[in-house]
């Protein structure tokens, strides 16, 4: 059996997680960064998915070049599916206008397996009558004498990224190799390559304690696709509240702030607009990442 799938889950906190999703972004500025966050998506639902990001980046300089470079990784469980990802990044910044444009590439591997032992069978055998379900159906990978099925595959993907002081924009491909899975001699499991695109804006408004911030990203695998529209808001440079909507079917209220210099937390919570609303409680999300200069003129 060959089974497709889009692994990438979402990010509610994209415009402060970019490198997470483009390779190029890494190090960006002048500060050493390490962050993490934890998603829980679709609360209420039985073995809904739920995803853990940790990076640490850092930008450096060799001779008169600018360079960054980091490690993430991704613990993300969605049913009786899991994916651990671990990456490294690297990325060349060029001079350009009053910003950097950057051109990265991370590579890694990602496992990801399938907890066999947790499968019902006795529902299976209820319906093994009508010959479509049987508990041995080559559908339904098998690991004798173990607990679960896995696979692992070497990945790719590369990004090209701008940031200014008053704008950020950047496209990458994720799972350039498009790598194959092999959970067993019948079944594997092909990982499709995902597009992204994703910029924003940051508006300064008459009274200089507030900035806008509106910024979009476009997901897709070619297949299926999502876009996230966000509108934040900046008070004192310390405090952000905004809304945003994923024509996926969801709509956002982000929420965040410095609690000390370098010290930043946020939190997003998403309530389907759709269907799900009758069976999920929504989807929280939760940000901290912590910034220092490395990085120092004389």
């Amino acid at each position: 059996m060959f089974v497709r799938a889009q692994f990438d889950p979402q990010i509610g906190q994209y415009m402060f997680m970019r490198s997470v999703y483009n390779p190029a972004a890494v190090g960006e500025g002048d500060l050493m960064r390490v962050y993490g966050s934890h998603r829980m998506q679709f609360t209420g639902i039985m073995d809904a998915p739920m995803t853990t990001y940790f990076s640490f980046s850092s930008p450096f300089v060799i001779g008169k070049s600018q360079h960054g470079a980091g490690v993430k990784f991704v613990n993300d469980r969605f049913g009786l599916f899991s994916n651990q990802s671990l990456y490294g990044e690297y990325a060349y910044k060029f001079r350009l206008g009053k910003g950097y444009l950057s051109i990265g590439v991370d590579a890694g591997f990602l496992n990801l397996s399938f907890a066999v032992d947790s499968i019902n069978q006795d529902n299976i055998a209820q319906v093994e009558d009508n010959a479509y379900h049987t508990v041995t159906d080559d559908a339904i990978p098998h690991a004798s004498g173990q607990n679960g099925v896995s696979g692992m595959g070497f990945d790719m993907g590369v990004g090209v990224y701008y940031s200014a002081p008053t704008w950020w924009a950047g496209v990458s491909y994720g799972h350039l190799t498009q790598p194959t899975l092999q959970w067993s001699d019948k079944t594997e499991v092909h990982v499709r390559g995902t597009f992204y695109a994703a910029g924003g804006y940051n508006w300064r408004l008459r009274n200089k304690q507030w900035l806008l911030m509106p910024s979009a990203m476009l997901q897709t695998d070619f297949v299926g696709w999502d876009v996230n529209l966000t509108m934040m808001a900046q008070v004192s440079e310390r405090y952000r509240f905004g809304l945003g909507y994923r024509l996926a079917g969801s709509v956002n209220v982000l929420l965040g702030m410095d609690i000390i210099d370098g010290l930043q937390v946020g939190y997003t919570y998403e309530l389907p607009a759709n269907g799900l609303i009758r069976e999920s409680y929504g989807s929280h999300e939760l940000y901290l990442a912590y910034g220092f200069n490395i990085l120092t003129e004389d």
